[in-house]
């Protein structure tokens, strides 16, 4: 039983709510802070899950690590609160919302801090898929990866592990485009008429040191949107993969074409429930859902990948993405919007962490 806290009331901590609800034997949320008594009630309500006013309070349950789902502000001030008692806490993304906060918190807790980031992106099944396929060798070594997914840093941290690089330098030129678009659904609901808006797009190009090339595009809208889809493209020099078809050379004069098959339970009269699979490809599993059974979207299935790994390291396991990967991509998603801003190239600078 992996037992945690959270800190925040907000939108995503719903999120680790559904999860635990999904997987009783495996999570159990031992509080929620909230700032008000209402919104606590509400919560206790809706969830069942006990509520307190302060973090203070919510180390009284003794759990094994603390979610953090605060506003950016806040988040880096919680991150040394928790250092400083030795608690190990999972912070949602960004840890600091500036290039300035994310080098004073990372010199006020550096390595020390036991902390990981729940950046959820690369566990989504889809992008678990590619990126086996990516590591397995089957594309040679890869090059060149164009994702247009997601956004800011989650795009970074896409970009790198499907290019499989750690912080080396990098020179990136961007630009913002914006185009018309019908609203599309948001967060709150769909549109209640039809509506011309504007969508803003970044496109960015990253040159890394290494001579490998990572292209981001993203546009508002693709989170929700009917009409504006994902694509994702990862070159070596043995295949490639396009979307969720996966090309590949056995040879030189061999080639062969896979698609990545979604296998979910309950379609066409199957009985064994409604819940995600995996993924496949030709006659073998690169992807299997690790959470079989439990009704869970993409998304969910990733946080509570997050949440486990947060668990082993908070144990004394291995980290998977801490404070330095969490620092890092956003730091590159905060270049990236310089140069879309300015029209000029930017080159990192050395980083602490």
């Amino acid at each position: 039983m992996i037992r945690f806290g959270i800190v925040g009331g907000g939108w995503r901590t719903e999120f680790f709510l559904r999860i635990a609800r999904a997987l009783p034997e495996r999570f159990e949320v031992t509080g929620v802070v909230t700032r008000s008594e209402e919104k606590g009630a509400a919560l206790t309500a809706a969830w069942g899950v006990p509520t307190v006013r302060t973090p203070e309070e919510l180390l009284a349950a003794k759990p094994d690590f603390l979610v953090l789902s605060v506003p950016w502000p806040v988040t880096p001030e919680l991150i040394v609160w928790c250092a400083e008692r030795g608690m190990p806490v999972l912070a949602e993304t960004p840890p600091a919302p500036t290039e300035e906060a994310l080098r004073a918190l990372w010199e006020k807790v550096g390595a020390s801090a036991k902390v990981q980031i729940a950046e959820q992106y690369p566990f989504q099944p889809h992008h678990a898929a590619r990126i086996a396929i990516a590591r397995s060798g089957k594309l040679g070594t890869v090059t060149q990866a164009q994702v247009s997914a997601v956004h800011g840093y989650h795009g970074m941290a896409l970009i790198r592990r499907y290019l499989d690089i750690g912080f080396e330098p990098v020179t990136i030129r961007a630009q913002k485009f914006t185009s018309p678009i019908l609203s599309s659904p948001g967060r709150s609901g769909g549109p209640t008429e039809e509506k011309v808006v504007p969508s803003g797009q970044t496109l960015a190009w990253l040159n890394f040191e290494s001579g490998k090339l990572g292209v981001f595009d993203f546009t508002g809208d693709q989170y929700f949107s009917y009409i504006r889809g994902q694509r994702v493209l990862v070159r070596g020099e043995r295949g490639e993969i396009i979307d969720e078809t996966v090309r590949l050379l056995l040879d030189y004069k061999t080639p062969v074409a896979l698609t990545l098959r979604r296998e979910d339970a309950g379609h066409r009269g199957n009985l064994e429930g409604a819940f995600h699979k995996g993924y496949s490809a030709g006659t073998e599993w690169v992807y299997e859902n690790p959470f079989p059974l439990a009704r869970l979207a993409d998304d969910e299935i990733a946080i509570a990948e997050c949440l486990v790994r947060m668990a082993e390291y908070a144990a004394g396991g291995p980290g998977y993405y801490g404070l330095a990967e969490g620092c890092h991509d956003h730091y590159l998603g905060i270049l990236m919007d310089r140069a879309a801003t300015s029209g000029e190239t930017v080159t990192s600078a050395p980083v602490p962490w």
